[in-house]
């Protein structure tokens, strides 16, 4: 994530300190920094002009022996907006986010991947165009837009980068296209940044950020047209050298040489045990099943054929998770995705508490999601937020704001 870094006495630097509850008062601002009382006033006076901070109820100083509370201070959510899409393979989700994360408006329906960028980018712009008219909101309050999608991804760039599941998506600049997009079908003096992560990264940090922000090492796994797992280490996202990590769909298993994988190679988990896998071997069995959300379907309606298969599917997914866990040590591993479901997740659990040694799984807690299908547009604007306000970041706009 860029623009983290920058002047520790800046105004970035404490509205890093207020958002993080570190310090929300002028005094304990002054403490926290060593700075004098004016120089903090003046910060707070940029921050306070730029719309981006609030006064809130009173609150004591730490240590304080009486006397009138200080007034806190609150970084201000409504200030402006994040658009934020969650595409998946078959189906897309495209919300009006305000700075806490709270969905203002949003909007769904079927749209392929497989159709290509120019067009899914065109349709989610026509979206967002939608979105902002049906909330009367100014286009000019947008701040950022936040791309979720199911595959690898370069964030540096912003690229997918050799996707299994996106065919004609690899290597395509997608923060250029989605703002030419959306420049098309909505009128603004400049369309927003736009930032771009795997869906499963930005799940997990959602996930993370919502129920466990005490847990050091998050892992959460999605299966569903595929299978992929979001890292969060420290309140971080880890995504590998070049956006790779956690694409565990694609690891071999020994028994399954015929299975055909989506990525071309023969063996892998995603190729047995994804959703796209399990509606395959459905409608092989004589129950006609197109996708991961049919077998969803079939496991809510609890269908004998589908309980048994995602019960199977957990036992290879946790075969898998095993080492994973065992090198990762996290305290939560969350299933999500369609596949989310009891009997799967027994299956997990079961391989995995069998073959794992007990010290890994000692304080381990598995888990399924609660965010559930607002996870991937959550993430994707907490991704937006993170960064435009980001202290570098938010110095640097506060300098354009005043010039």
């Amino acid at each position: 994530m860029t623009g983290t870094t920058g002047n520790q006495s800046s105004a970035g630097h404490l509205l890093r300190l207020i958002r993080d509850g570190r310090a929300t008062t002028r005094g304990a601002l002054q403490q926290v920094t060593g700075l004098s009382r004016s120089t903090v006033g003046h910060r707070l006076d940029q921050l306070f002009a730029a719309g981006w901070l609030r006064e809130g109820e009173p609150a004591p100083e730490p240590g304080s022996t009486g006397g009138r509370p200080s007034t806190r201070l609150e970084f201000d959510s409504g200030h402006a907006v994040v658009l934020a899409a969650d595409l998946g393979t078959r189906h897309a989700t495209a919300g009006l986010l305000d700075l806490a994360g709270n969905v203002l408006a949003h909007t769904s329906g079927t749209m392929l991947v497989g159709d290509g960028p120019e067009t899914v980018l065109d349709r989610l712009a026509q979206w967002f165009a939608g979105l902002l008219a049906e909330h009367g909101t100014d286009p000019a309050r947008v701040c950022g837009i936040g791309l979720s999608v199911p595959g690898p991804v370069d964030v540096a760039s912003g690229m997918v980068v050799q996707p299994p599941i996106m065919p004609g998506w690899d290597g395509c600049p997608l923060p250029d296209r989605m703002r030419a997009a959306y420049a098309a079908h909505v009128r603004s003096e400049a369309p927003p940044a736009v930032l771009v992560d795997n869906d499963a990264n930005l799940m997990a940090y959602a996930e993370q950020r919502a129920g466990y922000p005490d847990c050091a090492a998050f892992l959460l796994v999605k299966v569903a047209t595929g299978i992929g797992a979001g890292v969060v280490v420290d309140g971080q996202p880890y995504r590998g050298t070049d956006g790779g990590a956690g694409d565990i769909g694609h690891i071999r298993l020994h028994d399954f040489p015929e299975a055909l994988c989506m990525c071309g190679n023969h063996g892998c988990l995603a190729a047995v045990a994804s959703g796209r896998a399990l509606a395959q071997q459905l409608t092989a069995a004589g129950v006609p099943t197109t996708s991961g959300s049919g077998v969803r379907h079939h496991l809510a309606a609890g269908r004998p054929e589908a309980v048994r298969l995602a019960r199977d599917a957990g036992r290879l997914v946790g075969e898998v998770l095993v080492t994973v866990v065992t090198l990762l040590n996290p305290g939560v591993l969350m299933i999500a995705g369609d596949l989310a479901s009891t009997p799967f997740v027994t299956g997990v659990r079961e391989l995995l508490y069998q073959r794992a040694m007990p010290r890994t799984t000692a304080h381990l807690n598995v888990v399924t999601s609660r965010l559930g299908e607002r996870a991937g547009l959550s993430g994707a604007a907490a991704l937006v937020v993170e960064d435009r306000y980001a202290p570098a970041r938010a110095d640097a706009r506060l300098a354009a704001l005043a010039g």
